[in-house]
C-alpha cells in the first residue's frame, strides 16, 4: 500500500484541549497517518513565511497538503478526519452544505471563548 503524502498541521500546542485532539487523531489514525505537527506559538517565522498570520493561526487549525496549499478552520479538521478510515463518515456529514456553516460559526465562536478563557486573546 502506498504511503500517503505528509501533511503539515500547524496547531496551537499551548492549548491542553488541542494537545488532547492531537493525541486522540494519532491514535486513531495509527502508524498510518503521516503528519508533521507544528506548534503555532513556537514557529512564528515559519508561519509568516508560509503566507499564515500568527495570529490568525491561533484562532484556527491550518493544515498544508503535500503540494503546499493550505486550508483552515473546519475544512482543515475535514481534510484531517478524511485520513482516518474511522472517521470519514463524520467528515462526510460534516462536510454537508446544511451543516458546515452551523458548525464552523460554532468553530469560531469556541476558539474566541477557549482563548479568552485561558487570557490569550
Amino acid at each position: 500500500m502506498p504511503e500517503e503524502p505528509t501533511l503539515r498541521v500547524y496547531y496551537d500546542a499551548v492549548c491542553p484541549k488541542c494537545r488532547r485532539d492531537r493525541r486522540r487523531y494519532e491514535r486513531m489514525a495509527g502508524e498510518a497517518s503521516a503528519v508533521e505537527w507544528v506548534d503555532v506559538t513556537a514557529n512564528q517565522a515559519r508561519l509568516r513565511e508560509r503566507g499564515i498570520d500568527p495570529n490568525d493561526a491561533l484562532h484556527s487549525l491550518h493544515v498544508e497538503d503535500e503540494h503546499g496549499r493550505l486550508c483552515d478552520g473546519l475544512d482543515a479538521y475535514l481534510l484531517l478526519m478524511r485520513r482516518v478510515p474511522r472517521l470519514r463518515p463524520l467528515a462526510w456529514l460534516i462536510g454537508l452544505p446544511l451543516i458546515n456553516p452551523a458548525l464552523a460559526v460554532a468553530y469560531r465562536h469556541g476558539v474566541r471563548r477557549r482563548l479568552r478563557r485561558q487570557g490569550r486573546r
